[in-house]
C-alpha cells in the first residue's frame, strides 16, 4: 500500500509540472499573436469642442479655450460642474508630457486657486500675458498663472514650467456669456 501511495505522489507533483509548461507555453503563444506596441501612446486626445459649446452658452462668465496651439498639445480631460463655482476644466499634455489645466470657476479664488492647482502660494508678482495682468502662483506639486475677474477666475496651471503655462495662457480665447463672438484675450 505504501509503494502505491508513494508512486501517486510522484504523479501528482509530475502533472502538476507538466501541467505548469502546457500553461505557460499557452501564455508565450498567446503573447507572440496579440498585437503589442510598445510605443503606442496610451493616453487618447479627447475633443471638447461641444462641451466648449454647450459650456459658453450655460455658464455666467466667458469661458475660455486654447485656439491655435500646435498639434503636440493633447487635450486629455475636460469638464463642467454647474453646480456650486459653475468649474470649468480643459487638461492638456504638452508637447514634453507635463500637465497644464484651463481652470475657470466663480467660487471664491482665496479657496479655488489653492484647490486647483494643488496647494500653489500666491507669490505676491504678475507677469503680463496676452495684454493682461495675471498673478503667479507657485507650489511644490503645480506653478499656475492666475486672472482674477469680476465674478469669475480663470487659472492657467499644472506640473509644466512656466513657459508652457504663458503659451496656454496666450492661446486662450473667450465668449461672453451667452456664446457671443469669440475675443482675442481671456474676458476682454
Amino acid at each position: 500500500m505504501d509503494a502505491v501511495a508513494s508512486k501517486r505522489g510522484k504523479q501528482t507533483a509530475r502533472n502538476m509540472f507538466l501541467s505548469t509548461l502546457v500553461t505557460a507555453a499557452c501564455a508565450g503563444v498567446i503573447y507572440i499573436f496579440v498585437p503589442h506596441d510598445e510605443n503606442l501612446d496610451p493616453i487618447k486626445a479627447v475633443d471638447f469642442s461641444v462641451e466648449l459649446a454647450t459650456v459658453r452658452v450655460a455658464a455666467p462668465y466667458p469661458v475660455a479655450a486654447p485656439e491655435g496651439l500646435p498639434e503636440e498639445w493633447k487635450p486629455t480631460s475636460v469638464s463642467y460642474d454647474a453646480t456650486g463655482g459653475k468649474a470649468w476644466h480643459i487638461g492638456f499634455l504638452d508637447p514634453d508630457g507635463k500637465y497644464v489645466a484651463v481652470e475657470q470657476s466663480t467660487a471664491a479664488a482665496r479657496t479655488y486657486v489653492p484647490q486647483v492647482s494643488q496647494k500653489a502660494k500666491d507669490t505676491g508678482t504678475t507677469a503680463k500675458v496676452a495684454g493682461r495682468e495675471w498673478q503667479v502662483w507657485e507650489g511644490e506639486k503645480y506653478d499656475a498663472l492666475v486672472l482674477p475677474e469680476k465674478g469669475h477666475t480663470t487659472v492657467v496651471t499644472g506640473s509644466a514650467p512656466r513657459e508652457r503655462l504663458v503659451e496656454m495662457a496666450e492661446a486662450l480665447r473667450t465668449e461672453p456669456a451667452g456664446g457671443a463672438v469669440p475675443s482675442a484675450s481671456p474676458a476682454s
